[in-house]
């Protein structure tokens, strides 16, 4: 499942994002210079309201800057329309949310293929990727399995699943051990950690917990939507 793509992945310079409520003007993000290679574990840190979902929504084609450079996986993100834009999320990035977001009605298998339906793969293709994703997190016993007879750390393997099925160049997670407890939250974060340094899986991921920021390779803090430095982890 890897993947060669020209450093950087991620391209980002002076990038701003504000809201507005009427006519008052609310800046998010403000001169965001940020370039992440390929094969990179950023982890993106900050206090509560500092930007950094704001951040990961851009950077995944979620939402649209109100000025600066955003290029992607090689496409510049503000130049593609709506339908582009979706498009290239399905062809490039994979998901992976703090409450999962599993379709309660669909088995194990059924919610990793999922995102294969919108391609042109046949059946047989599509079961060779979906048993080749839950092989890689570890619950080929549990494809026939609803969400509701999965624990927490499984779901959220589920989930994984379900991001990398489709092979995306880039990984993006929102609080992905928010709701775990210490154990299965080491192990999902081991398991993205594996799909890195194993598989060279791109991640990046916002957390507000250090110990789960310490299993990325480099730590973004954001403070007031300024970026405020970006670290390298030893381990």
């Amino acid at each position: 499942m890897n993947q060669s793509f020209k450093a950087p992945i991620v391209h980002i310079h002076n990038l701003s994002k504000s809201y507005f409520r009427e006519t008052l003007e609310i800046p998010v993000l403000q001169g965001l210079d940020l370039d992440i290679p390929s094969g990179g574990f950023y982890a993106l840190m900050g206090p509560s309201g500092s930007g950094k979902t704001t951040l990961l929504n851009l950077i995944a084609g979620i939402d649209r800057p109100s000025g600066g450079v955003l290029e992607v996986c090689g496409s510049n993100l503000n130049q593609l329309d709506d339908d582009e834009l979706a498009s290239w999320r399905n062809q490039n990035v994979g998901f992976i949310f703090q409450n999962y977001n599993l379709i309660p009605v669909l088995n194990a298998f059924e919610n990793v293929e999922l995102p294969l339906l919108l391609t042109p793969l046949t059946r047989t293709q599509r079961k060779e990727k979906v048993e080749e994703a839950l092989t890689l997190v570890n619950l080929m016993d549990r494809l026939e399995n609803y969400p509701r007879q999965l624990s927490g750390g499984q779901e959220q393997r589920v989930a994984i699943a379900r991001a990398i099925v489709g092979n995306p160049m880039l990984l993006v997670a929102d609080e992905p051990t928010g709701a775990l407890d210490a154990k299965n939250a080491d192990e999902v974060l081991a398991m993205m950690q594996k799909l890195n340094e194993e598989f060279g899986k791109t991640i990046l991921v916002v957390t507000h917990d250090p110990k789960a920021a310490n299993f990325a390779r480099h730590q973004v803090h954001l403070e007031k939507g300024v970026l405020d430095k970006t670290v390298e982890v030893n381990r």
